[in-house]
């Protein structure tokens, strides 16, 4: 018998990386999964984004947990396509118990960029991180309320949520302000949702084995990075955490053993917040 049996999750950015492990796992501990993802690339981004084939090797992958998934294409930015993509889940489904706005890009170069590719940057990371977040959470409340059974919202934030850095850029003064910023929509809605049983924590992962992490322009960010190098390093002996370390942490927060946990910011970061 698993934690969630019977429970359906909504999770954003679905089709590889962290949102894929957090769809295997939950569907592990016995959800059915309602997933979307752009599927498509996000030109500022610096590198590829997933693609329909990867979602539908997420859906697979659920299914041989013994789960059920309805993957679609939606990206976050568009609050009426993620809505008709969740409407039609819970449709399908019946219910809705849990949300995993996970979605998120970091935008980084190190190159001069001319103004219009900064600000590009900054309007593209904002625009997934944090109007993303706050799309997921608008389209899901509404279903979460109605079933009257409680629920449990977690957003993916970052340590660049916890603290200062990520450069003079458009797409790492982005990537941090959103992060810090989802925080803020955190903390708003646990209040406001505690009445419903409703439970709302963030996430905040040091660095993930995940195309995020681990891509050429991100790896000449961080080499180039003032003050990079052991300032950029975790405290623990390890330098990438696997998805599945952070979907553990998203498993806990969602089941009933956390069933008073709210408006917490849970970092899973190898001590790198508490060095910095």
């Amino acid at each position: 018998m698993g934690t969630l049996d019977g429970k359906v999750a909504f999770i954003t950015g679905v089709a590889r990386g962290q949102g894929r492990s957090h769809a295997v796992r939950l569907a592990a501990d016995g959800a059915d999964i309602i997933g979307v993802d752009i599927c498509a690339d996000i030109p500022s981004n610096g590198y590829p984004m997933a693609t329909r084939s990867e979602l539908d090797e997420t859906v697979a992958l659920v299914e041989a947990q013994g789960a059920k998934m309805i993957g679609a294409v939606a990206d976050v930015r568009d609050f009426h396509a993620l809505k008709a993509a969740l409407d039609d889940g819970v449709a399908h489904f019946g219910r809705l118990d849990i949300v995993c706005a996970n979605a998120g890009i970091a935008a980084m170069a190190f190159r001069e960029l001319t103004d219009d590719e900064d600000l590009q940057m900054w309007s593209d990371v904002v625009g997934v991180n944090l109007i993303g977040s706050y799309h997921t959470a608008k389209v899901a409340i509404p279903h979460l309320i109605a079933g009257g059974r409680g629920g449990s919202i977690v957003f993916t934030s970052s340590t660049a949520g916890l603290k200062g850095f990520g450069g003079m850029q458009g797409g790492g003064l982005g990537y941090a302000a959103s992060k810090h910023g989802i925080v803020g929509l955190m903390r708003t809605l646990a209040n406001a949702l505690a009445p419903h049983s409703i439970r709302v924590n963030t996430v905040h992962p040091t660095a993930v084995n995940t195309m995020m992490a681990v891509n050429p322009a991100m790896t000449e960010f961080l080499e180039n990075y003032p003050g990079g190098g052991p300032h950029l390093q975790n405290p623990m002996p390890v330098s990438l955490l696997e998805p599945e370390d952070i979907s553990a942490a998203i498993a806990y927060l969602v089941s009933d053993q956390a069933k008073y946990v709210t408006g917490i910011t849970f970092p899973v970061d190898a001590g790198f917040c508490n060095k910095l």
